[in-house]
């Protein structure tokens, strides 16, 4: 395009816009107003544990489409992402010590149910029909629109306590019961249902930064677009319904007529810079805790774990680590009484010594939008009443919760409204099928 595209924040959301941008022929810059690039999903040297750590555990899965296309495109070593041949998620009860290997079958048709091997102990094939219901209360209904899980099938019972409470807390980051039907219904389309193939899943074991900002960075600098650090945006400048200019704290950028703006930034930055913004206003915690110690040999690479604080334990190759959704209720609770408590159930479940050893815990109080109808219903499209301007992030309505998969389909989603609007853009490199 003839003019210079300003993507303004440096997550997973802007990376993802800068690099569909310059993959179209634009001219980029990027401002991010801390010192690096990354924003909740970054990794960082920790101090106390003398460890490189993520701010956040993050899980993905084989069918995370964008994400796994956007990995290719930048260029990510093959090696970033770690995970079984074949969908398999090993649980354990910390209350009667039992443990499992959910193991769904590769294709559509989900024969697995007929199989107890490859079930939670004590249900039946007839159980797994439950989620139905929230397919057919999202079907066809808006954004917000389609109740609650607690509204369309029962959150109780030994597949709810031993599954798809554990699943869909892990998805959502809010109580299923009070979440919404069409997030729900999105993750399950595009996960189980699916089948197998689909639910494979993966981890970033030598970091979010190795696998997804640090060749993301490369990949921009090598197409010429420039990443400007430690810039925060301060405001906006509106004139003849279009984004004028760009208000720094240490300058101020006049927009040409052909520039375009891609604001990628958190919802309640985005609110404070465009007043009157529909966007998410209530969030859910997460609490991440990490241990330095080696795994034992033979540990899973993630287990579920039910009857516990501790809910995913994930075994990286220097460290254990544990996360905690939806945890609003954790964030009083000292970090000394947490470290200890979720070391004593790591203790249970792999067996290590039960001295302490060096710990690092992680509260991270605004994690996600609350995934609730309400706040689905308040989630802003990536276009706006500015024509040259467009919105990107995990927040804006892609249809998914606040997810990594959601952070860069918003990206490319920005991108193909600026372009729509525009007309200015050239097309895209093919990106290929996850």
């Amino acid at each position: 395009m003839a003019g210079t595209v300003h993507v303004i924040g440096a997550g997973l959301a802007g990376l993802s816009a800068a690099v569909a941008l310059v993959e179209r022929g634009a001219r980029v810059i990027v401002h991010e107003a801390a010192k690096q690039a990354g924003g909740r999903c970054r990794s960082y040297y920790d101090p106390t544990l003398g460890l490189t750590i993520d701010n956040g555990n993050h899980l993905l899965l084989s069918g995370n489409t964008s994400a796994l296309a956007f990995m290719r495109t930048i260029g990510a070593p093959e090696s970033a992402l770690s995970g079984p041949a074949e969908a398999a998620f090993p649980f354990a009860d910390l209350k009667t010590g039992e443990r499992w290997t959910l193991r769904p079958n590769a294709g559509r048709v989900p024969w697995w149910v007929l199989q107890a091997s490859r079930r939670v102990p004590g249900t039946t094939a007839r159980d797994y029909l439950a989620p139905l219901g929230i397919l057919k209360a999202a079907a066809g209904k808006a954004p917000g629109q389609g109740g609650t899980i607690g509204e369309s099938m029962a959150c109780e019972g030994t597949l709810y306590d031993r599954l798809w409470h554990p699943v869909l807390l892990a998805a959502l980051n809010t109580d299923p019961r009070e979440s919404d039907n069409g997030l729900a219904a999105t993750i399950l389309r595009e996960t189980l249902g699916a089948g197998g193939k689909a639910c494979r899943p993966l981890v970033a074991v030598g970091g979010l930064s190795a696998a997804f900002v640090d060749p993301a960075v490369d990949f921009l600098a090598r197409r010429g677009a420039e990443l400007r650090l430690g810039h925060r945006l301060r405001s906006l400048t509106f004139g003849d319904g279009r984004i004028a200019g760009l208000v720094f704290g240490d300058e101020s950028i006049d927009l040409a007529p052909a520039d375009a703006v891609v604001l990628a930034l958190p919802p309640w930055v985005a609110c404070d810079l465009l007043p009157g913004l529909p966007a998410p206003q209530s969030h859910r915690s997460i609490v991440n805790a990490h241990f330095a110690v080696i795994p034992p040999p033979g540990s899973p690479l993630l287990l579920g774990v039910v009857n516990g604080m501790t809910e995913w334990l994930f075994a990286y190759p220097d460290r254990l680590s544990v996360t905690i959704s939806g945890a609003d209720r954790l964030l009083d609770v000292p970090r000394e009484d947490l470290g200890r408590q979720i070391w004593s159930e790591i203790v249970t479940l792999t067996g290590l010594a039960p001295e302490l050893p060096s710990w690092q815990i992680v509260k991270e109080k605004r994690a996600t939008f609350a995934a609730t109808p309400a706040e689905a219903a308040r989630r802003s499209g990536a276009v706006t009443a500015h024509e040259n301007l467009v919105l990107a992030g995990d927040w804006t309505a892609t249809g998914l919760p606040s997810t990594i998969e959601g952070a860069i389909r918003s990206g490319t989603t920005a991108v193909q409204a600026l372009a729509k609007r525009t007309g200015t853009c050239g097309q895209a490199r093919a990106r290929g099928a996850a």
